[in-house]
C-alpha cells in the first residue's frame, strides 16, 4: 500500500479556512494515524478539521503496528507526530503531510518525503484548484493563527508567480 499519511496540523489548519477538501482533489485518499483522529478529539473540544475527518470517506484511520518505533519517536516528538511517521514508514507513503519542523526533519532522516500546508496550497495552485495562494496564505494567518513568517510568506507568493 502507497499513499499519503497527514499529521493533525495540516488537517486543523486547511479545515480552518475552508480548504480541506483541497486535500481529497489533490491526493485522492489521505490516510491518519489513531493519534491525529485522537488530537483531533482532544479535550471534547471541536478542532477544526475533527467533524471533516469523521465524515470524509477518503480518509482512513490507522492503528499503527510498530509500537516500539513509535515509543522511540516519542522521546523527542508528540503522540501525532510518532504515529504519523511510524503510519508512513508502514504503508510505504509517497508522501508526509507536517507542518512541525522537527517532525519533519526526522521523517526524512527516516527516508520519508515531507510537505506542509504551505506546499499542499502551491502544489493546488499548480493544479489549478486555487487561483491564488495569497488570500489562502492570509487566511491562515488571520483564521487559522499558522505562523507563517513574512519571509517564507514573501517566498511563497513568488513561487507561485504572484506579485509581492
Amino acid at each position: 500500500m502507497t499513499g499519503v499519511v497527514s499529521n493533525t496540523s495540516p488537517l486543523t489548519n486547511l479545515a480552518a479556512i475552508g480548504a480541506m477538501g483541497l486535500l481529497e482533489r489533490l491526493f485522492g485518499r489521505l490516510h491518519i494515524a489513531e493519534a491525529v483522529r485522537l488530537e483531533l478529539e482532544a479535550g471534547g473540544h471541536d478542532w477544526p478539521g475533527r467533524a471533516e475527518v469523521a465524515a470524509a470517506p477518503w480518509v482512513e484511520c490507522h492503528r499503527i503496528e510498530n509500537r516500539s518505533l513509535v515509543l522511540a519517536l516519542s522521546q523527542d516528538l508528540d503522540a501525532g507526530e510518532s504515529e504519523t511517521i511510524a503510519l508512513g514508514l508502514e504503508i510505504g507513503a509517497t508522501l508526509v503531510l507536517m507542518d512541525e519542523r522537527d517532525g519533519r526533519h526526522r521523517a526524512q532522516r527516516m527516508g520519508l518525503r515531507t510537505m506542509g500546508v504551505v506546499g499542499v496550497l502551491l502544489r493546488a495552485k499548480e493544479c489549478g484548484f486555487l487561483l491564488a495562494v495569497r488570500p489562502s496564505l492570509d487566511a491562515l494567518r488571520s483564521q487559522a493563527g499558522f505562523w507563517l513568517s513574512e519571509a517564507v510568506y514573501q517566498e511563497t507568493v513568488r513561487a507561485a508567480n504572484e506579485k509581492g
